[in-house]
């Protein structure tokens, strides 16, 4: 089967990250990703529900820090996102939720793409460093950030 399933429709663009402030940066893109079809993983939270009420949303399981069970659930999720739809590019900017899409995709030679949070300045996010190994393109927000991921570009404040 090739990588990106040809049966599944025109190529997606796959938006992954959690509710909350990383949803909100991803949501700032709207302007470039509004032009592509595209499909969201995110939780299952009324913030999240209300702002993507007009998508089309893949439900990611919940709490991700430290727990085993929701990143197993969460990297089946991954392998049936990725191999029933025709996948673009995944872009994410984390936290948990992105690491088994980024690494899954990276797999299946999809490009996947990272944007460092704007608030992790001095350090890098653990999810940064767990998905680094697997990015196409790492994008950082502030100059700053380039200390962490010299070979990143900077794109300016999403926010």
């Amino acid at each position: 089967m090739d990588r990106n399933n040809e049966d599944a429709g025109p190529a997606t663009l796959l938006l992954v990250g959690s509710s909350g402030g990383h949803l909100a940066q991803l949501l700032a893109l709207r302007p470039w990703f509004e032009r592509w079809p595209r499909c969201w993983v995110t939780f299952d939270t009324p913030e999240a529900v209300s702002l993507l009420a007009d998508e089309q949303v893949v439900p990611a399981h919940h709490p991700t820090t430290r727990n085993l069970p929701n990143l197993l659930r969460n990297t089946r999720l991954a392998w049936r996102v990725l191999r029933r739809r025709r996948i673009a590019a995944v872009v994410t900017t984390g936290a948990g939720v992105a690491v088994p899409f980024v690494v899954l995709a990276r797999l299946r030679r999809i490009p996947t793409v990272y944007i460092e949070v704007y608030d992790r300045i001095d350090t890098p996010t653990l999810t940064a460093r767990l998905c680094r190994p697997f990015l196409s393109v790492m994008l950082v927000q502030w100059d700053e950030q380039r200390r962490q991921y010299p070979e990143a570009t900077v794109v300016g404040t999403l926010l």
